[in-house]
């Protein structure tokens, strides 16, 4: 009989790659950086000044009996500045209460970063704020004379543009009658200091459609084709006294001749006028 052979199973050996762990990373967790609130207080030192430009050698302000409105609780709250207390407002001191003055000398009052009460009774809540003073802030200085100096320029180049009739009505307003003295010159030179010095008040007299109407009334009057009555009450022919309007109540002269100009009656009298003093 043939042998049976045993079937022997030989195993592969078995090859490992080489395989590189990747380090497991652990992520830290994120820092946030602290946001401050609009509302929250900044500490630092703060300079108030009386406003005007005033500088007295000494100014003191209330720092008792005042009272300030909260919107949040809805009646008014009394005021009063102590040293030893951690609040302004009356109904949440505690303990005793040392009245302290507040005082501004040569229209100046620097309160240091610690006196934290101090600054928000001035800053927040005094009935005075911005009125008899105001928190120093240069940043709202400086956009402020920005604002100025832009309105300065607008107005400079407005002057320097209009017509020498134009610019005669809006000097009158500033002058009055001396106006008809200036030479042409003088009078653009005028002008130009007029709108450098008060750019807000020449541009709102360039932009009204009654000065040129009210300046033409008042050369009438000078060169006695028009006459206003004692009382201006009424504007009158110069020649003959007629009364040619009467002036509405607690309306300035001028300004209703103006109006009455634009009427259909006044624009006849307009063109007999312009006619009389261009003769």
């Amino acid at each position: 009989m043939a042998k049976k052979t045993k079937k022997v199973e030989v195993e592969e050996p078995q090859i490992q790659e080489n395989v590189v762990e990747t380090p497991q990373v652990i992520e830290q967790p994120k820092v946030r950086e602290r946001v401050k609130p609009k509302n929250e207080w900044e500490i630092k030192d703060r300079l108030y000044i009386l406003k005007g430009g005033k500088k007295p050698l000494s100014r003191s302000i209330k720092s008792a009996n005042i009272y300030y409105f909260d919107e949040e609780k809805g009646y008014e709250r009394e005021l009063k500045y102590c040293q030893n207390q951690k609040t302004p407002f009356v109904d949440e001191m505690k303990g005793d209460q040392r009245l302290e003055h507040i005082i501004f000398r040569s229209g100046n009052l620097l309160v240091e970063k610690e006196k934290v009460t101090l600054q928000k009774l001035l800053s927040l809540y005094h009935p005075n704020r911005d009125n008899i003073y105001e928190e120093y802030k240069p940043a709202a200085l400086a956009a402020d004379e920005i604002d100025v100096l832009d309105m300065q320029v607008d107005a400079l180049v407005a002057a320097r543009n209009v017509d020498i009739d134009m610019a005669e009505a809006i000097m009158r307003v500033e002058k009055g009658s001396e106006v008809s003295k200036l030479s042409s010159k003088e009078l653009r030179r005028d002008l130009l200091v007029f709108a450098r010095n008060n750019p807000k008040l020449f541009l709102e007299l360039a932009d009204d459609e009654n000065v040129m109407l009210r300046n033409f009334g008042i050369r009438a009057v000078e060169n006695g084709v028009l006459r206003l009555s004692s009382d201006q009450r009424n504007f009158l022919w110069g020649s003959n006294g007629r009364k040619l309007m009467t002036i509405p109540f607690d309306e300035h002269p001028y300004t209703a001749l103006a109006h009455w100009f634009k009427t259909d009656e006044g624009m006849e009298i307009y063109t007999n006028i312009e006619k009389r003093l261009n003769n």
